[in-house]
């Protein structure tokens, strides 16, 4: 699904995406587009942050509400505190404009590869936790929520999904907030606010671990 409200815009992306083998549906405004996604349940949403009819940042969380699909964001805003507002709204990636049809590609690449698992039951236990990658959800023992951020969920997916594996600090850094991003102290925070959630001792975490100058891994 693309969604922006500029004709030129839609009928380019939609072109470039049908020549690639995409099915598209474009939506010329975020309410719309929010009843269709509802809908349709579209993989992939390209939402181009120039929206004049909602606040861009509200269409994004109600669509983070509604679908588990991944979220691409378009604008012409470059500044750090634009793309981590979008991505804590909940989206999987921001792009800056102007950007080449290739790069969008990669991305779109990136973003799908880390999207919904293609098992519907796929459920990983840390701990006495259990994250269901598909749903978005973590429940305890007693079955009670542990609620978690999207920016948690950017950096938690990836390591659940691939255990035993150690995942570059700067690999993370790029997919969760962007290219060109550099400050590790993003990291140490947001991996400090993962283990208070989910591991039984924060100070001293079985499952979510650190690799000192290299990145984290995750241990079942």
């Amino acid at each position: 699904m693309v969604i922006a409200d500029q004709t030129a815009i839609r009928r380019a992306l939609s072109r470039n995406l049908r020549a690639g083998d995409y099915d598209v549906r474009a939506i010329p405004d975020g309410i719309q587009a929010l009843d269709q996604a509802a809908d349709w349940q579209p993989n992939l949403v390209i939402v181009d942050l120039d929206l004049r009819d909602r606040d861009e940042v509200e269409v994004i969380k109600k669509l983070r509400s509604t679908t588990p699909a991944s979220i691409i964001v378009l604008s012409e805003r470059s500044e750090s505190q634009d793309k981590v507002t979008a991505l804590d709204a909940g989206a999987d990636d921001y792009l800056s404009k102007p950007f080449s049809i290739s790069e969008l590609f990669a991305r779109i690449r990136a973003v799908t590869r880390r999207g919904p698992v293609s098992d519907p039951t796929a459920v990983v236990a840390v701990g006495e936790y259990r994250v269901d990658l598909v749903n978005k959800t973590v429940n305890r023992a007693d079955h009670s929520c542990v609620h978690l951020t999207p920016t948690e969920w950017g950096i938690l997916e990836p390591l659940l999904r691939n255990p035993h594996k150690l995942i570059d600090r700067r690999q993370l850094l790029t997919d969760v907030w962007g290219p060109g991003t550099t400050n590790t102290n993003y990291l140490r925070i947001y991996l400090a606010s993962l283990r208070r959630k989910l591991e039984s001792d924060p100070s001293q975490p079985r499952h979510l671990l650190t690799e000192q100058g290299m990145g984290y891994r995750f241990e079942p």
